[in-house]
């Protein structure tokens, strides 16, 4: 049945509005990259509808004929009074801040400007795989400082890692994931204050995803690098991307921390070129007018990770998963069901689920998959069932 709820997603949990038969009319890669019989609950898009406020500024945008070249401070000046009221933070400094195509090719310009070819970054493995391929792919070595056991930052661990990026005198920088993709661990303010000590101890130049900044559990705080002492000499990343569901609408801002102003200066013109003006629009209207939406939102994924939680000690209780505290992503050690280094193999050739595979997360990502919560109940609940006949087909 194709069917959407009349009831406004600013009033109901967005993702208990669409039907698989309306989602599967969709034409992105979540929806693409398999046959029709394969349930994809991998890639970070989210099966929700848009927030209206979204919506109608992208329809304005199109009856106006507004599909020109990006200008102005709009969407920086959202991202601050979105950190203003959402984390009590007023450091987004408009002057302080550029627009670029995306996160990722953002943390590529930040990289490109505090290290040079053949330089290494840091990583908190087992990370999101882009993490890898862009630092690669722009002539940088990556090196690995493993979370602890407990999925948090190991700061002895960071240490080694930070002391061996910079053997020799070598510029290095570390590319922060926070909150973290794929184990949604939320940084708390003390274990980000320890990081900058250690970064500038060390000569470590700071780079912050924070991507998923806005999707954070019931209960937790979400703390900007940036904010914390000695992050002054960070760069940072944010976007509405992955919390309104806009990868489509590329466009992200780079934030400098107040000893990193002259840094960000220098980033080229070019870099300015990459992002759409479209999806500027479509952010600042996120930002700005689309919060009660994600107050809808956020609840429906306290609901899902509690859901998978229970599905998975019923039916799979081999399967580890601790619920993370942000993010819409479960990360689930699969080691003990014996499926080998590569277990969403296994749940899609035998289950017809496409989960992301773990071993492209890096070390520590053998035996796990990272499995997407921002569907429906429903959904969710079938995934836990394919998964479990996949198991038992072995």
């Amino acid at each position: 049945m194709d069917r959407i709820s009349r009831a406004t997603p600013e009033e109901t949990n967005p993702l208990r509005l669409l039907s698989l038969d309306r989602l599967r009319r969709r034409t992105s890669m979540k929806w693409r990259r398999y046959p029709p019989d394969v349930l994809p609950l991998w890639v970070a898009e989210m099966d929700v509808p848009l927030a209206r406020p979204v919506v109608r500024a992208v329809a304005d945008a199109m009856e106006l004929g507004d599909t020109g070249y990006p200008e102005g401070s709009a969407y920086a000046e959202a991202l601050a009074e979105f950190a203003r009221t959402r984390w009590g933070w007023d450091g987004v400094a408009v002057a302080r801040t550029a627009i670029v195509p995306d996160v990722m090719q953002g943390a590529v310009e930040m990289l490109k400007l505090v290290t040079g070819p053949g330089d290494p970054v840091v990583v908190n493995c087992p990370v999101y795989p882009p993490f890898y391929q862009f630092v690669t792919h722009m002539d940088r070595s990556v090196v690995e400082a493993p979370l602890g056991g407990d999925q948090r930052i190991d700061l002895a661990a960071l240490d080694t890692a930070f002391r061996r990026a910079v053997t020799g005198g070598r510029r290095a920088a570390y590319l922060l994931c926070s909150p973290h993709n794929p184990t949604g661990t939320c940084h708390t303010a003390d274990e980000l204050a320890a990081v900058a000590a250690l970064a500038d101890h060390h000569g470590v130049r700071v780079v912050a995803d924070e991507v998923h900044a806005p999707l954070v559990a019931s209960g937790v705080a979400f703390v900007p690098y940036l904010s914390v002492p000695g992050g002054e000499r960070g760069l940072s990343l944010m976007s509405a991307s992955k919390a309104w569901n806009l990868a489509g609408l590329k466009a992200a801002l780079a934030l400098a921390g107040p000893a990193a102003a002259e840094d960000l200066a220098r980033l080229p013109e070019e870099v300015s070129h990459g992002p759409s003006h479209v999806g500027v629009i479509a952010h600042t209207a996120a930002l700005g007018d689309g919060v009660p939406w994600l107050d809808a939102l956020l609840p429906g994924l306290d609901d899902n990770r509690r859901l998978l939680s229970g599905l998975l000690a019923e039916h799979l209780p081999a399967v580890r998963h601790r619920p993370g505290e942000a993010t819409f992503l479960a990360w689930l050690d699969c080691r003990a069901l014996g499926l080998g280094d590569d277990p969403a193999a296994v749940f899609l050739g035998r289950g017809r689920l496409a989960l992301s595979s773990g071993t492209a997360f890096g070390t520590g990502g053998a035996g796990h998959v990272r499995l997407n919560l921002a569907t429906s109940p429903e959904l969710i609940t079938e995934a836990v069932r394919r998964m479990a006949a996949a198991v038992a087909g072995v």
